[in-house]
């Protein structure tokens, strides 16, 4: 073997070894019961890496984890990126058919699994012929207890055997448009996620973070950059609006990441004004589009300190970003409709607007599909070709998000291409529906999607939820989006409902509401 390279790039599992060494009293993780300091974490990790090693398990080997927002699952994936195993996440939302899916598809031999899904680990053991190990955690009365197992391990200080070649994670992607295809991302693509994070996103001094969604998911890219600043990270295992409100306070939160949805609740919440959330500093949300309306209702009401992120499962969370600024100076100067925007591209990362025929775009307010390149780039599907050179093609990603850009080089997502509906021969954006629609007062969410019809092949169809209290006039709904986008916009049908479908991720299921009125059609927009 020769020298080792003069230069390899960032890797997330040196990132780690690094903030472990930098903060080692203070504390890195707490929840319902528990402190951690990064000295203990770093411990933890230090001790479940020379168990894995002890089962045979070596870098390159896959390891899937299920598991509450929780400090051992936390120190689990750390020790992933250290060890420089592959990680998969299954959301712990999903159904057993999906998480045996994803065990299947990305061929994966351990699992370590929480307390909690006990009968589901139990389920996964004999469906999924290639689990070897399946660990448990917060299980104390289990001979496979992962707690128990590494306490016949000495600490040992923390090294980075990653290869930087290899897959960090294999993602797998929501499946609302097909079953989810296994997204591979490199340790680079994992650092440089949370590199732009931290470069992009306005961090308070002192992190006190709160994660709501779960670390599966979105909730893990505010994990690297709390701790690299010393910070402490809040575990919540599950949302409720009350929880919310008292852990702020209590805990002085200045930090968070939402769905709009759990904005909606937060807002809809009869006693926010009860409690103090003065400690917030950055509201970070995404995952799903957010009405503009609803947007400036919560920056009134918690102050301007929201920022919007946009990516996706193959260029994950940081494509482009909207800023505190951003948001601050489009209520104050009545330019709203900068809230409707994902910002502009992040830096280290190239984004345009691509046509059919994959030229750029370059007209403003011209619609166009978002493309990207960069390091932060998925390798490509997990043993699906085909599927990956789709996505990839002409060096570029094509994320399936259609999109325009004004003259200062913001973006405005206007739909997913697979969402988007065909009247009369016309295409219609659902999202700029649901924005008109979400300006009507008493509207709490929309979700639109297109329906089928004798004359005009699909037509708009809108789902409401009111406000608490509100009684909504669909009339005049309508009326509303046919002043503003025209009579192809306006909704044929808009129906009330206290409860709109979401999937795992906090996002609308339109899938699910397709099924509903698309039955077992032939053709599905979806």
């Amino acid at each position: 073997m020769g020298p080792e390279p003069l230069y390899q790039p960032p890797m997330m599992g040196e990132m780690v070894v690094q903030l472990c060494q930098k903060w080692p009293e203070r504390v890195a993780l707490a929840g319902t019961g528990y402190q951690l300091t990064y000295r203990q974490m770093a411990s933890f990790i230090s001790r479940t890496i020379q168990y894995f090693k002890s089962l045979g398990l070596a870098p390159g080997d896959p390891l899937a984890l299920l598991t509450k927002n929780c400090a051992e699952g936390v120190a689990v994936f750390y020790a992933t990126n250290v060890m420089g195993l592959r990680y998969t996440p299954l959301h712990p939302m999903g159904s057993a058919e999906d998480h045996a899916f994803i065990l299947h598809d990305g061929e994966v031999g351990t699992l370590v699994v929480d307390k909690a899904f006990e009968e589901r680990a139990e389920w996964l053991a004999q469906e999924v012929g290639g689990l070897q190990h399946v660990i448990r955690l917060r299980d104390p009365g289990h001979s496979d207890d992962l707690e128990g197992k590494i306490e016949a391990f000495e600490d040992r200080a923390l090294k980075c055997e990653a290869d930087p070649q290899s897959d960090a994670c294999l993602i797998y992607t929501g499946g609302t448009t097909g079953l989810p295809k296994g997204v591979r991302l490199s340790q680079l693509a994992i650092a440089t996620m949370n590199n732009i994070a931290l470069l992009e996103w306005e961090w308070p001094a002192e992190v006190r973070a709160l994660v709501l969604t779960p670390i599966s998911h979105a909730g893990m890219s505010l994990l690297l950059p709390t701790h690299w600043r010393g910070g402490t990270m809040h575990l919540a295992e599950q949302f409720t609006t009350d929880g919310f409100l008292e852990t702020v306070q209590a805990q002085e939160i200045n930090v968070t990441f939402m769905v709009p949805t759990m904005i909606y609740a937060i807002l809809d919440c009869e006693n926010l004004d009860q409690f103090d959330t003065s400690s917030m500093a950055l509201i970070l949300y995404g995952a799903a589009p957010m009405s503009p309306a609803r947007l400036a209702e919560a920056m009134e009401r918690m102050g301007p300190v929201f920022g919007q992120i946009y990516g996706q499962s193959e260029a994950p969370m940081v494509l482009t970003y909207l800023s505190k600024a951003d948001h601050e100076e489009a209520l104050i100067s009545g330019r709203q409709k900068r809230l409707a925007s994902c910002g502009t591209a992040c830096a280290g990362m190239t984004v345009t607007l691509l046509d059919e025929e994959g030229h750029a775009v370059r007209t403003a307010g011209e619609v166009g599909e978002i493309c990207a390149r960069g390091p932060l780039v998925m390798k490509g599907y997990y043993n699906r070709p085909e599927e990956t050179a789709e996505a990839l093609r002409n060096g570029w990603l094509y994320t399936g998000d259609m999109a325009y850009r004004d003259e200062q080089g913001y973006y405005y997502i206007v739909d997913r291409s697979k969402d988007m509906i065909i009247s009369g021969g016309f295409n219609v954006f659902p999202k700029e529906v649901e924005d008109i629609i979400g300006e009507y007062p008493g509207v709490s969410s929309v979700a639109v999607i297109g329906v089928p019809d004798d004359k005009w092949g699909e037509k708009v169809l809108a789902v409401v939820i009111p406000k608490p209290g509100q009684t909504l006039d669909a009339t005049a709904i309508t009326r509303l989006v046919k002043e503003k986008k025209g009579s192809v916009y306006a909704p044929k049908v808009v129906e009330f409902t206290d409860q709109i479908p979401l999937t795992g991720l906090g996002k609308p299921d339109k899938k699910a509401l397709r099924t509903l009125y698309w039955g077992d059609s032939e053709r599905n927009v979806s």
